[in-house]
């Protein structure tokens, strides 16, 4: 066992000395030492319940005749980070958390790993942790957020987001959205639509590294805390045939993540985080396969902010094995790739009767919302590496068009002119130096896109940005620009009033000026440089490459 460097043998003996000092017996000591990373906190409310999630987790082990050795993890919440200097820590706590899951599993070596996790970056830091480490290991969620309900319809948190527009433009009182802001988010759990943390929680369970169930279960319900003590009992069988995360993340499982991240319409963050994770098992995930997988493989779910239903639904129709079973008419799968069950996909959907319980939630692949993907790639002389949009949640009339830029050069000022009714149809918000290394830590734009939407103008008004957006955002949202302002990409060169061709269709996004002109501004430009007064974020610009790389860290 891996943990008998920490205990077994004579030279030994402090190390055993100071395990007995924790309250072990002799016999846990000579059983298998199991970490489990715990990113429970008060801040998050998708991690407010993981005590009891962890506790679930640890009596499955104990059950299963491992001992768990619990540790914690720390956690960024997206939502309350939005829309001020807090936003640029959430991506770069993604290393952080690889980084001390690193540390903790290494200074301290366990036999096994489970991470428990919920929430924005926690989950994919979670996942790179797992592959970097490489000893059987598996992650469980804490689950989603039910949604909230005012006036017989369900809500969930962008519906506050944008609710403060629509109190500006005069189509909500201040008294409906105290109601609204009160309602919207009933439980504990990860925010209730298809946003990030849902996204990465479906697609760590169609990588294969986390049980059936792990994406879609509320976390209000029991079967959440049986799935965690399932978990616990089943990283001992990992452990018991040495199945390790390297050996169920193969090509194989970027296919499968790739295609079921389309069919569900996931979040944009997908693009950054899944290249990020697959790098760390040495697999190359491009932003050409992205399209590649996206031109083939239909959207089958329209979740909020897309559509109306939210992961509850999504659950109760069958969940991601539900969504599995129609991509497999297909062949869209690789059902021969190994999970963390011991057993392949397909063995699992084969043991599980899975099936589509419900066509309106999963359409069927007959009958898909769209032949395409829900993300869509595009690249141009605007964004020469690539940028991403969710195309699933894009108006029709919204995807070709040539709109009229009005440029800021931070997240605020756009916020500012979009409330104060000063962007109009037609228009394209441009939101520049808010990328990897701009920014630095490349913010994420939901204030604006919800605030355009509040507006009532994301059937008319477009968005561009070399930072990224929350898996809350609807409209024509166009993120991730490569290369971004601060690296000399075209979009810093933007001024006022220039002309940009929109085509998601054709998958271009041009920027409508002569190229004389171009090298003109690019002769007299100069970088918006913005100190964070954070030495910690200093060294993240440093360090970070491009979104089109998943914005890892420089080799």
């Amino acid at each position: 066992m891996r943990s008998k460097q920490m205990t077994g043998g004579l030279e030994k003996a402090p190390h055993r000395s100071l395990l007995y000092a924790t309250g072990m017996t002799k016999d846990e000591i000579n059983r298998p030492l199991i970490g489990v990373c715990n990113a429970a906190n008060e801040i998050i409310p998708g991690h407010v319940h993981l005590h009891q999630i962890t506790q679930k987790v640890k009596d499955g082990i104990r059950l299963a005749g491992g001992v768990p050795m619990e540790f914690p993890a720390i956690g960024v919440c997206d939502g309350l980070a939005m829309n001020h200097a807090g936003m640029k820590f959430s991506l770069p706590s993604r290393e952080i958390i690889a980084d001390s899951i690193e540390i903790m599993a290494s200074a301290h070596p366990f036999d096994a790993l489970v991470c428990i996790t919920n929430c924005d970056k926690i989950v994919p830091g979670m996942l790179m942790a797992m592959l970097r480490l490489n000893i059987p290991a598996i992650i469980v969620s804490g689950g989603p957020m039910l949604a909230g309900g005012t006036h017989g319809s369900p809500t969930d948190l962008i519906s506050v987001f944008e609710g403060v527009g629509r109190v500006r433009r005069g189509d909500m009182t201040e008294e409906e959205l105290t109601e609204l802001e009160q309602s919207a988010c009933p439980t504990c759990g990860s925010c209730s639509g298809m946003f990030t943390a849902n996204t990465m929680n479906c697609l760590s369970e169609s990588i294969g590294l986390a049980l059936p169930g792990n994406g879609t279960i509320p976390a209000v319900m029991s079967d959440r805390y049986r799935l965690a003590k399932n978990t616990g009992m089943q990283v001992m069988e990992l452990l018991k045939n040495d199945i390790k995360p390297r050996d169920i993340v193969t090509a194989k499982s970027v296919k499968n993540a790739v295609a079921m991240d389309m069919a569900l319409g996931g979040s944009t963050n997908t693009v950054l985080h899944l290249p990020a994770v697959f790098h760390e098992a040495g697999l190359d995930l491009t932003l050409d396969i992205f399209d590649e997988v996206s031109r083939s493989v239909p959207n089958l779910c329209k979740l909020s902010p897309a559509g109306h239903h939210h992961i509850e639904d999504l659950n109760v129709a069958g969940g991601i094995p539900g969504v599995m079973t129609e991509l497999k008419k297909i062949g869209a799968l690789e059902l021969d790739a190994l999970t963390v069950t011991c057993r392949t996909l397909g063995e699992n959907l084969e043991a599980m009767q899975a099936g589509n319980k419900n066509p309106e939630v999963i359409r069927p692949v007959d009958n898909p919302y769209s032949a395409q993907g829900g993300i869509a790639i595009l690249k141009g002389n605007l964004a020469k590496d690539g940028c991403v949009v969710k195309q699933a949640a894009v108006a029709p009339q919204m995807m070709q068009q040539t709109c009229n830029a009005r440029v800021f050069d931070s997240e605020e000022d756009a916020v500012t002119a979009i409330l104060g009714a000063k962007i109009n149809p037609g228009d394209v918000v441009v939101i520049r130096y808010e990328g990897p290394k701009g920014g630095p830590g490349m913010r994420e734009m939901l204030t604006p896109t919800s605030s355009i939407s509040g507006m009532g103008l994301d059937g008319s008004v477009a968005l561009i940005t070399d930072g990224r957006f929350s898996g809350g955002t609807r409209g024509a949202a166009i993120g991730h620009v490569s290369p971004e302002a601060a690296e000399g990409g075209l979009i810093g060169l933007m001024m006022e009033g220039d002309q940009v061709k929109i085509d998601i269709p054709g998958r271009e996004l041009t920027l409508l000026v002569d190229e004389a002109e171009i090298e003109k501004r690019r002769a007299t430009w100069k970088p918006v440089i913005k100190d964070p007064g954070s030495p910690f974020l200093r060294r993240y610009a440093k360090q970070v490459t491009s979104a089109a790389t998943g914005a890892i860290f420089r080799p």
